[in-house]
């Protein structure tokens, strides 16, 4: 009885001792590097102290009722943030996976011969495949050195990485949707302009083959009238190729086949934000989901050098049997046919020692390539939002300049079509002001997109406005009710 006791008070010592060990884990703990962002953005020195309008959520940024329904369509179909979602699925599935790995792994087997011919066994009593059968076993390893709390760390890092990529997926998709639609407003208003164009060479070929009849011109004038006539035609078919090309590329964002897309508002009366402040440069790593993103891979690789050194170490396993065993069924649940065994297994690493040493040089190699990934993930965000920020300054200024331009080309054009109709101006002075006239149009409409999307991309760069469970039920209320009404 004693001798049992102690056997059982050894055993208890013995487990109490490898959880008291249990309670450290080899391998690096995971810090943020210190990357010492600047405390402003060089373009928006002067904004630094209002809040980014990257808080605002998108309906509130886009408010073309169009575009809105556009991209709560993208958000329920667009096939890469399914694809995404899923991603996350799976990797909530890998760590509770993982988390097992905590609890004791136990499974039963059982057997009943049909034939064959009975042997000398070494141990009788014991299964063996002439005995009818069923057994338990027990195998339950002492996280002594924390390779299981490591691969628990690098399994979370791994579903928040995942989340974030999610979380990009959206942020991707909603600017992707609003670029496109943006280029196909740009495309609706060049068609218009280069429609009309076209309409105002077709009256000057018209005039120039009158005064041709009357020998008051050369023919030269009138082919170079056909001829301008005939690139407006030429500008018109690469127009409506560009902008069934992008309903096309729009439709697949949409999760849809390729198509017709509706418009709302015309390009120039898109609702712009009245400022645009960009807040402070430490606001991105918490914000922007691609930076989350890499930080959570450099985590997820750290806590995988613990677990490969923990893997170098030997392991304690606490193992165990239990079950009934007998040559004939009959007797199966008989007192004798019981057995039962439990104790501590070792094991460790021998002739593999050294590879399991370079498995560690290896995951150690990935960790310092994860830091630089995202070391330098970190500098191209703040280069994306100078680049934008320069992009929404620049824009504006030249929008405002080129509208003057386009304003005092008008009346040119207009004196000089005047005065070719009465015979007072020859027909260079037409070509040449409705030349300039139709290019910087063309200019303007450009640059009006390319402002509406780099607000577009600098809400991007700042990392959208949204928590990563918002979607696209998220909508106001009023707006659902207008697109249900609709």
């Amino acid at each position: 009885m004693n001798e049992a006791f102690m056997r059982v008070s050894t055993f208890s010592m013995l487990i109490t001792g490898a959880i008291s060990l249990a309670s450290c884990a080899v391998g690096p703990d995971y810090s943020r590097p210190d990357l010492s962002p600047p405390s402003s953005f060089r373009m928006a020195a002067a904004e630094q102290e209002t809040e980014s309008f990257a808080n605002l959520p998108w309906w509130e940024l886009l408010q073309d009722q169009v575009l809105q329904n556009l991209i709560r369509t993208a958000l329920r179909e667009n096939k890469d943030l399914k694809r995404a979602v899923a991603s996350v699925e799976e990797f909530q599935a890998r760590l509770f996976i993982a988390r097992m790995d905590f609890a004791p792994k136990a499974d039963i087997t059982g057997n009943a011969p049909i034939m064959g011919r009975k042997a000398q066994f070494l141990f009788p009593g014991f299964p063996n495949a002439f005995n009818y059968y069923l057994q338990g076993n027990l195998a339950w390893e002492l996280d002594i050195w924390g390779r299981i709390r490591r691969s628990n760390e690098a399994a979370r890092a791994d579903l928040l990485a995942r989340e974030e990529a999610r979380r990009a997926a959206v942020l991707q998709l909603v600017s992707g949707v609003a670029e496109a639609y943006f280029d196909l407003l740009q495309f609706d208003h060049q068609l218009a302009i280069t429609r009309s164009t076209l309409e105002s060479w077709q009256k000057s070929v018209r005039i120039a083959q009158a005064r041709l009849r009357e020998g008051v011109i050369a023919k030269l004038d009138l082919d170079q009238f056909m001829s301008e006539r005939a690139n407006a035609l030429a500008r018109v078919a690469e127009l409506e190729r560009q902008m069934g090309q992008k309903e096309n590329h729009l439709a697949v964002l949409l999760g849809q086949n390729p198509g017709p897309i509706m418009r709302g508002r015309s390009l120039t009366d898109q609702v712009l934000p009245p400022s645009i402040p960009a807040g402070l440069p430490s606001e991105l790593l918490q914000r922007r989901p691609d930076l989350v993103q890499a930080e959570q891979e450099l985590a997820a690789v750290t806590a995988r050098i613990g677990a490969a050194k923990a893997d170098r170490f030997p392991k304690l396993t606490i193992t165990g049997i239990l079950g009934v065993a007998s040559p004939q069924f009959a007797r199966l649940i008989a007192n004798e046919t019981a057995f039962g065994v439990v104790g501590p297994s070792l094991a460790g690493p021998l002739l593999n020692a050294q590879a399991l040493g370079f498995q560690q040089r290896a995951v150690e190699a990935q960790e310092r390539q994860a830091l630089a990934e995202y070391e330098q993930s970190v500098l191209v965000a703040f280069k994306e939002v100078e680049n934008a920020l320069i992009a929404v300054r620049t824009t504006r200024e030249q929008r405002s300049a080129q509208a003057e331009q386009v304003e005092s080309l008008l009346s040119a054009h207009r004196q000089a079509t005047l005065r070719y109709g009465s015979g007072l101006a020859n027909y260079l002075e037409v070509l040449i002001a409705q030349r300039n006239l139709f290019d910087s149009e063309l200019a303007l409409t450009n640059t009006h997109r390319l402002h509406l999307v780099s607000i577009v991309q600098l809400y991007k760069a700042l990392g959208g406005g949204w928590s990563p469970q918002d979607s696209a039920q998220q909508m106001p209320a009023k707006t659902v009710t207008e697109e249900s009404s609709g």
